[in-house]
């Protein structure tokens, strides 16, 4: 007979179980709507999956294994990862977990380290110089692949702050959008954790036991401006549960006509028509403030990918 500590450990075992299959099901139908919604993977491509070794690339990678062996299209995906010569770098570690895994993999490795803390002033954020260098390296190295589409995992939180970001150092309404041409015109990037938030993320990457390789890098920096907008997006999920929610699906439900854009709307063109606009001054409206933002409706291309 099971002593009575040896069946409460099945029991939270078996609880733990559950929980973790039903956030994979979850992270799995968000990554297959943003796919879908936003067109990512067409049949034929090459996912070019870029590996850093945290969480959410950890993440990216094993949600799209799953996808790949679930959806009626083929794809192809291979893992990189750039190698910047950080110190204390564990350079063996991902490439034992993907050979054990059986994922293709290119291991680049470029010493941008040295390169960045020589340009950089002491204290100053690095992320911008080093981006810029590890993003011109991974375009290359897609081409010389053979990539047709580069996936990154940034996810819904990176969205939205970078969205802040934005506008309120830089005076732009401009986030990262789910997919995009590169800056050399030749790759399509994708991000198909956009509706993914970090939090599940880092639950999924603790009850997948993933070896995750901390940036020492960037992670050491303690004053970037990200990390201020952070930890305003968390004060305001403790304080207002719903608001980052409903921020971030504003996004996309732009009204170019109650903005300042002379850009996307012809302002100076505007005249009264004598015909009524269901739109017009509703935005004002407090009705229109309150009304709870819809879901977006899953979209026809979603059905590719099932995973029930």
């Amino acid at each position: 007979m099971n002593a009575p500590h040896e069946l409460s450990g099945a029991r939270a075992a078996g609880k733990a179980a559950l929980e973790a299959n039903k956030l994979h099901k979850r992270l799995l139908r968000l990554t297959g709507q943003a796919i879908g919604d936003f067109n990512m993977i067409e049949p034929g491509d090459k996912v070019m999956v870029c590996l850093s070794g945290g969480k959410d690339s950890h993440g990216l990678l094993d949600l799209l294994l799953t996808l790949r062996e679930r959806a009626p299209i083929e794809f192809d995906i291979v893992a990189v990862n750039l190698d910047q010569k950080q110190p204390g770098f564990p350079a063996q570690v991902l490439p034992a977990y993907l050979t054990e895994r059986g994922v293709p993999f290119h291991i680049e490795t470029r010493d941008t380290y040295s390169t960045v803390t020589r340009v950089i002033e002491p204290g100053k954020t690095m992320c911008s110089l080093c981006s810029r260098l590890r993003r011109g390296i991974l375009y290359r190295v897609a081409t010389e692949l053979g990539a047709t589409k580069i996936a990154l995992g940034h996810h819904r939180d990176d969205i939205l702050g970078t969205f802040f970001l934005n506008m309120f150092y830089g005076g732009r309404l401009k986030a990262m959008p789910p997919k995009l041409v590169s800056d050399n015109g030749k790759h399509v990037v994708i991000r198909p954790l956009a509706y993914v938030k970090e939090v599940d993320l880092a639950r999924y990457a603790q009850a997948k036991a993933f070896p995750i390789i901390p940036c020492s890098l960037c992670g050491s920096q303690e004053n970037l401006k990200r990390k201020e907008v952070k930890r305003m997006l968390l004060e305001w999920e403790r304080l207002y549960p719903g608001r980052v929610e409903n921020t971030f699906n504003a996004l996309a439900r732009v009204t170019p006509s109650h903005l300042m854009d002379a850009g996307l709307f012809d302002f100076k063109g505007l005249e009264a028509t004598g015909v009524a606009d269901v739109q017009g001054d509703i935005a004002f409206d407090d009705a229109e403030c309150a009304e709870p933002v819809a879901r977006a409706a899953k979209s026809a291309a979603v059905q590719f990918f099932r995973f029930e």
